[in-house]
This record gives C-alpha cells, sequence and structure tokens, in this order.
C-alpha cells in the first residue's frame, strides 16, 4: 500500500511539472508576444461592451439594436478565432512534449497499480482507468487515467494563480462545450 501512495504523490508531482512545463512552452511561444496581447486585450473589450449592450437592451429593443449586437457578437467570434489561431503553434509544441513524456512515463509505470478508485468507473470509462492492469478489479487505478485527472484540474489552477487564464467574461461571451448557451437565441 506504501508504494502505491508514493506512485500516487509522484504521479501529481509529475502532472504538476508537466503543466508547468506547458504554461512555460506557451508563455515563450504565446503569452509574451505582442499579437497574442492586443487580441487578447480586444477580445476583453468587446466582451464587456457587448455584455454593457445585452444587459440595456430591453425585450422591445428596435431592428437597429439587435443588428448592432449581432454585429459585435461576430466581430468577438473572430477575434476569439484569431486568439486560438495564435495559440495553435503551442499546441502542436505540448502534444510533441507530451507524447514523447507519456510514452515514457507509461514504460515505468506499466501494469503498475497507482491508486485504488472509491468507485467502479463507467464500462466505457475502464479501459482507460484499468489500462495495462492485470486483474478484474475495476477500482484499480491506472498511471495514465490518474495522470489525466490531475493535469485536468492542476492545469487550469496553474492558469488562474499565474494570471493566465482567460477572463470570465470572455468565457461567458466565447461560450463553448460546457459553457453557457449563448443569449442571441432570446432575440428571435
Amino acid at each position: 500500500m506504501s508504494t502505491m501512495f508514493a506512485d500516487t504523490i509522484l504521479i501529481v508531482f509529475i502532472s504538476v511539472c508537466t503543466a508547468l512545463l506547458a504554461e512555460g512552452i506557451t508563455w515563450v511561444l504565446v503569452y509574451r508576444t505582442e499579437k497574442y496581447k492586443r487580441l487578447k486585450a480586444e477580445v476583453e473589450k468587446q466582451s464587456k461592451k457587448l455584455e454593457k449592450k445585452k444587459e440595456t437592451i430591453t425585450e422591445s429593443a428596435g431592428r437597429q439594436q439587435k443588428k448592432k449586437i449581432e454585429r459585435q457578437e461576430e466581430k468577438l467570434k473572430n477575434n476569439n478565432r484569431d486568439l486560438s489561431m495564435v495559440r495553435m503553434k503551442s499546441m502542436f509544441a505540448i502534444g510533441f512534449c507530451f507524447t514523447a513524456l507519456m510514452g515514457m512515463f507509461n514504460s515505468i509505470f506499466d501494469g503498475r497499480v497507482v491508486a485504488k478508485l472509491p468507485f467502479v468507473p463507467l464500462s466505457y470509462i475502464q479501459g482507460l482507468s484499468h489500462r495495462n492492469l492485470l486483474g478484474e478489479d475495476f477500482t484499480d487505478c491506472s498511471f495514465i487515467f490518474l495522470y489525466i485527472l490531475c493535469t485536468m484540474s492542476i492545469r487550469q489552477n496553474i492558469q488562474k494563480m499565474l494570471g493566465l487564464a482567460p477572463s470570465r467574461a470572455a468565457t461567458k461571451q466565447a461560450g463553448g462545450f460546457l459553457g453557457p448557451p449563448p443569449q442571441a437565441a432570446k432575440f428571435s
């Protein structure tokens, strides 16, 4: 049990280190560039401006007002797309580094139970959570599953601590997979 605990702590440490490495690469390739700074400032400004306009508009707003908001949303969407394109080069570099690191870590932790899950994962997740482990105890956790969970939570917190996370206003306006639904539909 003590080796499992040591492996778990080691994986959390590895996750913190790789998250810091990823943010360092992103800072070198993206965050310190003038283009990124300009686009980020523009997105922040447009998000706040759009949010204020949406708060002041009423249900009986004229067609002109609605068109202005739609144009503003389109402009914001285009700037968000440009911002994503600027970040793309760091994504490729990070992907390359992580692929190399994953191969190394997978060979180190191959076949080792690194943690015990307090639940039995859903059947479609068991392939990842029980990867390369012997036995039928699906509460056994493999390296890759624990690493992914740690990295997903740790990297976002590191971004917030370093002040590199996107602002709430920009995230709210951009929407996304887990974001709120777009509010443009309420004017239709």
